[in-house]
């Protein structure tokens, strides 16, 4: 026998598998985990239970994170007058200041500042589209 038939011989063609029905499901070692960890989740609750009572912090903080929802802000909407007139920093400050005072939330506070700031960044390309074609008609009156 010739080294290119032992090369040859015992390969599969291209795309297909030695094996096409695979591992049956439930056979790998993190499915294997996961049915030990089933078996035995009533008493792991059970001990966690019984040891949040008992004023274990760890267990009791374990227990609510897994079985209460994280609790998110709600934002009231607030109506919130901003200088015209005076630019985008003065609006900027404005809107810090009404989060200093507690008019504004946090959140909201940033969520103000990041929309002033795609303004900014949409008037300086409006700007510079305005200066683009001011230099190309100048240009096209010397030409």
């Amino acid at each position: 026998m010739t080294t290119t038939e032992k090369k040859k011989r015992g390969r599969w063609k291209s795309g297909e598998s030695g094996n096409p029905s695979g591992r049956k499901p439930g056979t790998g070692e993190v499915a294997k985990l996961r049915n030990s960890i089933a078996k035995h989740l009533p008493a792991i609750i059970t001990q966690l239970v019984t040891k949040a009572k008992e004023g274990d912090a760890q267990a009791a903080r374990l227990l609510l994170e897994r079985v209460l929802p994280p609790m998110k802000p709600i934002e009231q909407a607030v109506a919130l007058s901003l200088p015209t007139g005076e630019g985008i920093t003065a609006q900027g400050v404005a809107i810090v200041q009404a989060v200093a005072a507690g008019i504004l939330a946090p959140g909201q506070g940033a969520a103000l500042l990041t929309g002033l700031g795609a303004l900014a960044r949409i008037k300086e390309i409006d700007e510079l589209e305005r200066r683009i074609a001011l230099l190309e008609a100048v240009k096209n009156d010397h030409n």
